[in-house]
């Protein structure tokens, strides 16, 4: 199967993975062919580019973890958010709170984070359960439950980074919990910032940049949420040179964990569909996080993480230097930017092993399959 926007997607292909509704249900199945009828009520639910099979992909690509462990955790995010906006409402709309009110609210808060906490748990025993853990799919998220899907993906994205790294278990629990929650702040932020369809003001960047405090101001009392944790919260945007957000604070300052999150947070938020821009493919993602090494992410941690990274997953169309076309056959280990290809823009079907073709390199994704 192969990722491509909808906008690509030809009438009477198959749909190569399950689209779920926001409650995590089938909404339509692996398999179903995409008329023009499904596409626009895809593409009305806010979700810009699918999974398919057709002739020249139909190998499946596994998930890191279990779909129902992760919609399992996407509604338990949700829910933890939306508790949070219940708070966050309830003491700005009552200057005198009532003490009793109060504390029903954060022995609630204790129950959804002690339940987030287990599921960090599932979580991490399921990626460690696979020896040779790489990411090769994007996750699909809706425009509604776009938040909740993003911190489950940068929770598993970092749990992949942590896991390379050789954290221990506790750090790894701590990593995933804390890269879970990370974006809760914005759960406050007006959705006409969080969505505008341009360049935000600078009064608006402002706001924005609250959900950092607001979130970490949230979680900071709870015994629930360790210390490691909650600072993710707070330092996920900071950046190496000092010139992130909100303290500015530079390398080693920032927390480790925080580090791991920072990286895992923009790839994935660069290979997702947004109302106002269209994802990034694996590969240019990829390349903006390299750039960026030694300035907004730590260097060391960017090298680490492009290596768990396959920006050509098999049955990916691509472009070639020399003008050709091909479909990627198979990664070899340790070395994605050179699989082995075979020819589809002519007749021959020729297999070409990049590593061993050294003059031939991949300018970029092709959606569109060549007319035959």
């Amino acid at each position: 199967m192969r990722f491509m926007p909808v906008v690509y997607v030809r009438e009477g292909a198959k749909l190569g993975k399950h689209i779920y509704d926001d409650d995590g249900r089938i909404l339509l199945k692996k398999g179903a062919t995409l008329t023009k009828k499904i596409l626009n009520r895809i593409n009305e639910m806010g979700i810009r580019s699918v999974y398919i099979d057709d002739e020249f992909s139909d190998t499946e690509l596994e998930d890191i973890i279990k779909p129902e462990l992760r919609n399992k955790a996407i509604s338990a995010v949700k829910e933890t958010f939306a508790h949070f906006e219940k708070f966050s409402r309830y003491i700005s709309e009552n200057p005198m709170q009532n003490k009793h009110q109060i504390k029903k609210l954060n022995q609630k808060k204790d129950e959804y984070l002690q339940f987030l906490g287990k599921i960090s748990e599932e979580i991490i025993n399921d990626i460690l359960s696979n020896k040779h853990v790489i990411v090769n799919l994007i996750d699909i998220k809706s425009t509604d439950n776009y938040t909740y899907q993003h911190c489950i993906n940068v929770a598993v994205l970092s749990l992949v980074l942590g896991i390379e790294m050789k954290l221990n278990k506790g750090e790894l629990k701590n990593l995933c919990l804390g890269a879970m929650l990370h974006d809760i702040g914005k759960t406050i932020i007006p959705k006409e910032i969080l969505l505008k369809n341009g360049k935000l003001t600078k009064e608006e960047f402002e706001i924005i940049k609250e959900h950092t405090t607001k979130g970490y101001d949230y979680l900071k009392t709870s015994i629930d949420i360790p210390g490691t944790a909650r600072i993710i919260t707070l330092q996920h945007h900071e950046k190496v040179d000092g010139s992130g957000y909100p303290q500015g604070l530079s390398d080693s300052e920032i927390n480790k964990l925080a580090k791991i999150v920072a990286i895992a947070d923009v790839y994935d938020a660069l290979t997702s569909d947004r109302p106002y821009r269209q994802a990034m493919p694996p590969n240019e993602a990829l390349e903006y996080i390299y750039a960026n090494g030694g300035s907004h992410f730590d260097f060391e941690m960017v090298k680490t993480f492009s290596s768990k990274i396959i920006p050509y997953p098999i049955g990916t169309l691509i472009k070639l230097s020399n003008g050709e076309i091909a479909v990627v056959e198979d990664i070899i280990p340790n070395f994605p930017l050179r699989p082995k290809i075979r020819i589809i823009s002519n007749d021959n079907g020729k297999v070409i092993d990049l590593m061993k073709e050294k003059n031939l390199v991949i300018t970029g994704i092709q959606y569109e399959a060549p007319a035959s």
